[in-house]
């Protein structure tokens, strides 16, 4: 029942919203997407991220000391691991080991550290990837920087298979103010985590779908749509659509012919 409603709602495209922030140096495959087909292309970041201060660390009682090694999942948590270090004066050892989700994440490290003088590990894109690694140093105790609202995949990996770490929720997750889009339609509004959605919602408790299309990346993402009473219309990832500008293509081939 649901694809057949999805099937009716098949129109035309002419705008996106893509709920991120703009890209600084004005490059993005959606840029070459709207080009393309000769669409409307917009980014707005439905939630921004807020440092938890030192002073509120602290009250944590997490001794950054006591830990050999840091997992990271964003970039975020890279940025507020340093300055909660730097806020706290505390000086990392060089004998720090460094997992990271992704290479694209290992990378980032450089704004930090001396890359080729530190020991660092990586994935391809989740905690199980560094299942082999991990394993090979599971005798550390682990620090894993994380926002408060976590992703849920990576602790629960982590406690199944036995890992000495702790959880320090460095930054916040916050919705930001979308009151200007009050009277703003979108053809697609694309979504890449439950947070942005509940976002939209906190500013718009009343919004009504009808013809705006949901496109949504990723399982926790899907669920949220669900929660919502939304009708996720373009769905990613899949095993032919790997990401959602492949997912979005495709529809808006389809529809707009």
């Amino acid at each position: 029942m649901i694809t057949a409603t999805v099937k009716e709602r098949e129109k035309k495209v002419k705008t996106i919203l893509v709920t991120l922030p703009k890209p600084d140096n004005g490059k993005s495959p959606y840029y070459d997407l709207a080009k393309k087909y000769a669409l409307k292309v917009d980014f707005r970041s439905f939630i921004h991220v807020e440092g938890v201060p030192a002073k509120d660390f602290r009250k944590e009682k997490i001794h950054l000391s006591d830990f050999t090694a840091v997992i990271f999942t964003s970039k975020n948590a890279v940025d507020h691991f340093f300055r909660v270090c730097e806020e706290m004066r505390h000086e990392i050892t060089p004998e720090m080991k460094y997992f990271c989700i992704s290479e694209t994440i290992a990378l980032y490290l450089q704004k930090y550290i001396q890359y080729r003088k530190r020991k660092i590990f990586f994935g391809k894109q989740t905690a199980s990837d560094l299942a082999d690694v991990l394993k090979k140093h599971h005798t550390e105790t682990f620090l894993y920087p994380c926002s408060d609202v976590a992703a849920e995949e990576t602790q629960k990996f982590l406690q199944e298979n036995g890992y000495n770490f702790k959880s320090a929720v460095l930054f916040r997750t916050v919705f930001s103010d979308l009151s200007d889009l009050a009277d703003v339609f979108y053809d697609i509004i694309v979504f890449f985590s439950p947070s942005s959605i509940h976002s939209m919602f906190h500013s718009f408790p009343d919004f009504k779908q009808n013809a705006t299309r949901i496109a949504a990346f990723g399982p926790s993402t899907h669920k949220a749509v669900a929660e919502h009473h939304l009708i996720l219309d373009i769905i990613a990832p899949q095993k032919d659509v790997p990401s959602m500008i492949m997912a979005i293509e495709q529809y808006v081939k389809e529809v707009n012919k």
